[in-house]
């Protein structure tokens, strides 16, 4: 059963490690890094040609990249909202600010697939900040090889220990397949349970955007401040006019500007409004009582007909006042 196993692997082993690397970095929750140490390990015995395990891995990370790189390029703010909505990991939006994208620009992708919930997200990102196809394809390839290299090089340099596991693998049959395929479940489920949690605990009294516009109608002027990140500010670069440009880490400033007896309105363009919500509790957590996140956040707003200004997308991560 054990050389059955291993010689089916072996036939179509860089057909597996292309498509397992294609699919997980357009984004499916189905880990790469086990597949690629185990085609080094095959490398290592000879079952597999290493610079081909090397080749096929790399490919398969430049094409799905270059797809979400010119999805970004060309829909900007509507992809990196998409994949926000739809990721495992709920916290990819908020991660945008704490990363600071702006600072680093391509050079990020040397580093990106390393971090978990950023080698989906920085492709479009870069894309929609504008940075050139060119530097994209060095920087990306290059972080790209490093992240395949250290993974196959752990299998080829481990590579007895693994052909241990195989072994033991092979003669388990159904059982260690079953056994796989309850911990990909487990994964995704853990994945799924850590998104409802946050989501759960960011559920707080929201304001409408009608309710919104009627306060600012009637003079009952709230103080509205938006917390995206600067990232996403240079890719979209709307606001609500006379908001105060702010980001999750600037609750501090916050504080420091605002009356604590004032009536705040916190608004993103975060899936469930999200980082709103995590710094309107924290604000409460400042002592300010009449908080709430903007219910559908900016995009809401707009769709409504009500106004919005644009600024320039370099402006910094501070607590000011938009023109």
């Amino acid at each position: 059963m054990a050389h059955h196993i291993v010689a089916l692997i072996t036939q179509y082993g860089l057909l597996l490690v292309f498509l397992n690397v294609l699919v997980e970095q357009a984004g499916a929750p189905v880990p790469a890094v086990p597949t690629m140490i185990v085609a080094g390990a095959l490398a290592a015995m000879d079952k597999l040609p290493l610079s081909g395990v090397l080749s096929v891995a790399l490919v398969a990370c430049l094409l799905a990249d270059f797809a979400w790189y010119l999805a970004g390029r060309y829909f900007g703010g509507g992809v990196m909202r998409t994949l926000c909505r739809i990721s495992l990991s709920p916290d990819s939006c908020v991660k945008q600010s704490e990363l600071r994208f702006q600072r680093w620009r391509g050079g990020m992708l040397l580093l990106a697939k390393f971090v978990p919930g950023l080698s989906t997200v920085a492709p479009p990102l870069v894309g929609a900040m504008g940075l050139r196809a060119v530097p994209f394809a060095l920087f990306d390839g290059i972080g790209s090889l490093l992240w395949v290299g250290v993974a196959v090089s752990l299998g080829y340099v481990f590579a007895n220990q693994i052909d241990d596991v195989i072994e033991a693998l092979a003669n388990a049959g159904s059982v260690a397949l079953m056994l796989i395929g309850c911990l990909l479940a487990l994964y995704i489920i853990a994945k799924w349970w850590q998104r409802h949690r946050l989501l759960k605990t960011l559920r707080m009294a929201r304001i409408t955007v009608n309710e919104l516009n009627e306060a600012i109608e009637g003079g009952r002027t709230p103080v509205v401040v938006d917390v995206r990140s600067d990232a996403s500010r240079m890719i979209d670069g709307r606001i609500i006019p006379g908001a105060l440009l702010a980001d999750v880490n600037s609750v501090d400033r916050i504080a420091a500007e605002v009356p604590i007896d004032a009536e705040l309105v916190i608004y993103c363009t975060c899936p469930n409004e999200a980082s709103a919500a995590m710094v309107a509790k924290a604000l409460m957590a400042h002592g300010y009582k009449r908080v709430r996140p903007l219910l559908g956040g900016l995009d809401a707003w707009e769709t409504a007909g009500f106004p919005v200004h644009r600024v320039p997308g370099e402006e910094p991560v501070a607590v000011s006042h938009a023109a």
